[in-house]
């Protein structure tokens, strides 16, 4: 609920762009971060901040504001986070983290199938429902089949 207090909570007027992440969010997220190089300034923050940028506002990697990383830096960020599997790591453990902020255990024990979802899975899927619920055309042509094996 959004009140008085919310409201200074989530102020993000102090940070350059809306989706920066504060103190709090940063130190919440840092531990679950890979390691930076050794012998390299620190810059996980700023690489984060500019891919939550380009995820928040859909822009092109090519249009990424000038105060952040160049583009190839952030994009190849990106990639070995995304495919390291870091980005997984880093979503369940903020998931769990707030699920068991709101009181509730850290993974869900309860799942909700709807009947649609069962038919279409049922049936192999979107692509195949037409395919099942259409009746095959019978060919014109002549079947090859001599009239002797077919009476029997």
């Amino acid at each position: 609920m959004w009140t008085t207090e919310n409201r200074a909570k989530y102020n993000r007027k102090t940070s350059r762009y809306p989706s920066d992440l504060t103190d709090e969010e940063w130190a919440l997220v840092e531990p679950e971060m890979p390691p930076p190089p050794t012998g390299r300034a620190d810059r996980r923050r700023e690489l984060l901040n500019a891919i939550l940028y380009v995820l928040t506002t859909g822009c092109q990697w090519r249009a990424l504001p000038k105060d952040f990383p160049p583009k190839s830096t952030v994009h190849d960020y990106f990639l070995r986070l995304h495919c390291d599997g870091d980005l997984a790591r880093i979503h369940h453990a903020l998931y769990a983290a707030c699920r068991e902020q709101a009181e509730r255990t850290a993974s869900p024990t309860l799942a909700i199938v709807d009947s649609q979802s069962v038919k279409s899975a049922e049936k192999g899927g979107r692509a195949l429902i037409r395919s099942v619920t259409t009746r095959a055309k019978r060919s014109r042509a002549r079947s090859v089949t001599p009239p002797s094996i077919r009476s029997a």
